[in-house]
């Protein structure tokens, strides 16, 4: 049920992304856009999806938060392959946009993105005036200074560090660099309806978590043609991680305990957030 879930997902928002560059001029940064948001797993997205239908959200209605987070993400993505930042080639495994157009369309690409996710948070069609001055609030939140960019910047200074980061300090960069997006997107159903996100806050806080030791794992484990990015990186860098700290089977154990919590924070929904507890195992099985 869940690969069936995501993957519809992917469509929709595919779709929605198709719509919607396609109204904008067939310029080079615009394409670049379009290259940004293809070939990714959608899981912010679908949270989003699938989060609104536990709370009667229709979905011509959540698409527009859906598609949202996944143009918010891309941006990130499109910024962080940059030379300036971690200067990566390969992405989803395709050329990055910097390789791909230049260093000029990739910064001009990832401002668009920006800007679009809080276009399509706020459009008329995503809900009541209420719901849609929350999301952006919440999305730029996420999305900056207390979240994802805080995570970035701590990332950034921990590379010229002198000692190495603690777990609690690696735990706290993660929360705002992979968990802020997936909070948010989590959290984008109960607050377009106006109900209680503390479970969904739950969850996405332990799946976020697990999603990045996951991630530090293929880094050590995957190769590059299956991940769809350059692995080994943040070894041959010395760079502290959730694997470097607590080894490769402690971190696994760990990222087991954060799948569990995060299925238990849904006990509320009963059987209706199945497939979000199947997101949550997939997120410590991925193996891209």
């Amino acid at each position: 049920m869940f690969q069936s879930r995501l993957s519809e997902a992917a469509d929709a928002v595919a779709q929605h992304f198709e719509r919607v560059l396609g109204s904008f001029d067939d310029l080079p940064f615009v394409q670049a856009m379009g290259h940004a948001t293809r070939g990714g797993k959608c899981l912010r997205g679908f949270l989003v999806l699938e989060s609104a239908r536990l709370h009667g959200i229709p979905p011509e209605q959540a698409i527009w938060p859906a598609t949202a987070i996944e143009a918010l993400h891309a941006y990130s993505l499109v910024h962080d392959d940059l030379p300036c930042m971690d200067d990566d080639d390969l992405r989803r495994g395709a050329p990055t946009v910097h390789v791909a157009w230049n260093e000029a369309t990739a910064v001009l690409a990832g401002d668009a993105l920006q800007s679009l996710a809080f276009e399509l948070v706020t459009h008329p069609d995503a809900g009541n005036d209420s719901a849609r001055m929350t999301l952006a609030r919440t999305l730029a939140q996420a999305a900056g200074a207390r979240g994802m960019v805080l995570g970035q910047a701590l990332d950034i200074a921990a590379e010229t560090a002198l000692s190495p980061l603690t777990l609690d300090q690696i735990t706290a960069l993660q929360q705002g660099k992979t968990g802020a997006l997936f909070g948010w997107s989590a959290m984008a159903g109960p607050r377009m309806a106006g109900a209680d996100a503390a479970p969904l806050a739950a969850y996405s806080g332990a799946l976020g978590l697990a999603f990045q030791i996951a991630d530090d794992i293929l880094d050590i484990e995957g190769d590059a043609a299956t991940v769809g990015k350059a692995t080994g990186k943040d070894a041959r860098a010395g760079k502290a991680t959730f694997v470097s700290l607590l080894g490769l089977e402690e971190a696994r154990q760990r990222a087991q305990d954060l799948v569990q919590s995060a299925c238990d924070a849904l006990d509320v929904y009963g059987k209706d957030a199945e497939t979000l507890r199947d997101a949550a195992r997939f997120a410590v099985t991925r193996r891209n």
